[in-house]
């Protein structure tokens, strides 16, 4: 199984504008799994969703900048600048177009996953930061690959999380920023379906982290929730924690509260629970997520 070496990722932050709009606006990372959260986005996305899905480059920059009548070419090179932030927009000729993900459709038989755990220094972010990375690629049932690092945290660990963890101050000092090795953390994740026990915690320090480099992006990979499905499978267990779902498939879990044994624990546990799924007749990402939030009906 592979383990990865770091590299800088590409840095950009800047106070310069364009007429009234942050040059950030007009800058993208080189991660096409990134997504924009700028206003100026979401404001043309759902515009172009309030016309099926197209519209002209006039019209978008008419709604979207507020510049009424722009001549065609200037309304092109406007958009084209803001189609070029975020994959999910294109221009074609003197029409944009909005591209909505195809996720719900994703084979859970025949797709990649990235299984990963995060040890943190507090529970919310911000202002709590990540101490520790560990994730595991998973193809056809198989982990094929491995990502781990410590984490400089830039910030003091508190007592109670280092007696939890066993990551001290000490332990982190010299290793590297979330910034130094962001870059090679979205490669490693591709376009893979992402998978964490309590994803919604994992996601949201992933999150808060890539925004704090890449200022206004957010992971656009779709996710799963080993939790949520370990409650929806398994219901007649006492718990659904993951050492609790880990003893009942008969897993080792060691160096508990450690990322790369929780994200190695947690990734044979998604294996089980994708079984589990293929026996229920469940082939697909959208099956998959309608089923961990279905509410029972008595």
């Amino acid at each position: 199984m592979r383990q990865h070496v770091f590299e800088s990722p590409l840095h950009f932050r800047s106070g310069l504008r364009f007429g009234n709009l942050p040059l950030e606006y007009f800058k993208m990372p080189l991660y096409p799994n990134l997504i924009s959260e700028s206003l100026l986005i979401a404001d043309t996305i759902d515009f172009l969703q309030s016309t099926g899905g197209r519209a002209t480059a006039v019209r978008v920059v008419d709604y979207v900048m507020k510049i009424s009548r722009a001549e065609p070419s200037l309304a092109r090179l406007l958009v084209s600048d803001l189609v070029g932030r975020d994959p999910r927009l294109t221009l074609n000729e003197d029409t944009v177009e909005f591209i909505a993900s195809n996720h719900e459709k994703i084979e859970l038989g025949s797709s990649g996953f990235v299984v990963f755990d995060l040890e943190t220094t507090g529970a919310k972010a911000p202002p709590c930061r990540i101490t520790e990375i560990g994730a595991y690629r998973v193809k056809g049932g198989v982990l094929v690959d491995e990502f781990h690092t410590l984490l400089d945290p830039e910030m003091k660990i508190p007592p109670f999380i280092v007696s939890l963890t066993g990551i001290s101050d000490e332990m982190v000092k010299g290793a590297p920023k979330f910034c130094d090795v962001a870059s090679d953390f979205l490669d490693f994740i591709g376009d893979s379906v992402l998978v964490a026990h309590n994803a919604r915690f994992d996601l949201g320090f992933l999150n808060h982290e890539i925004g704090r480099v890449y200022e206004d992006y957010r992971v656009a990979n779709p996710s799963l929730c080993t939790v949520q499905l370990s409650r929806k499978l398994l219901p007649h267990i006492e718990n659904h924690k993951l050492k609790t779902v880990a003893n009942y498939y008969s897993i080792d879990l060691v160096n508990h509260h450690r990322a790369s044994d929780d994200a190695h624990a947690t990734a044979k546990i998604f294996v089980n629970l994708l079984s589990d799924l293929h026996t229920l007749g469940i082939r697909d990402l959208g099956a998959a997520k309608k089923f961990c939030y279905r509410k029972k009906i008595c």
